[in-house]
């Protein structure tokens, strides 16, 4: 590859980015999809043509899972970003017409039940 093609320019801008930054920024992607998803974003979230919990759960799951494995990492980031973590996992349960049992909810099996 030449040094003018845009992938070993992206790839070398990446390169650059610290670790805790790109799970950092990854984990915001995720809160912001998990948040649309549940329909945060709307004064009634029922109403949000963007609410699936099916697709919230899945993004809640995955961001913590990252979360879980990378706390060790992410120094002063782990607290704001569990906190968020959390206010997902909350705000699935307040809006699943059946909530889960405790501990089986979205991201439950790696961060332990959410009340």
């Amino acid at each position: 590859m030449s040094d003018n093609h845009p992938i070993d320019s992206d790839v070398r801008d990446l390169a650059e980015v610290p670790s805790v930054e790109v799970i950092s920024r990854s984990a915001v992607m995720l809160m912001s999809a998990a948040a649309e998803r549940l329909g945060l974003s709307y004064p009634d979230p029922d109403s949000s043509p963007h609410r699936d919990l099916d697709e919230a759960r899945r993004l809640i799951t995955a961001l913590a899972g990252l979360i879980t494995a990378s706390v060790e990492y992410l120094g002063p980031h782990a607290g704001p970003l569990r906190d968020g973590l959390q206010s997902l996992q909350k705000a699935f349960r307040e809006g699943s017409a059946i909530p889960d049992e405790p501990g089986h909810g979205p991201g439950e099996k790696y961060t332990g039940p959410v009340y």
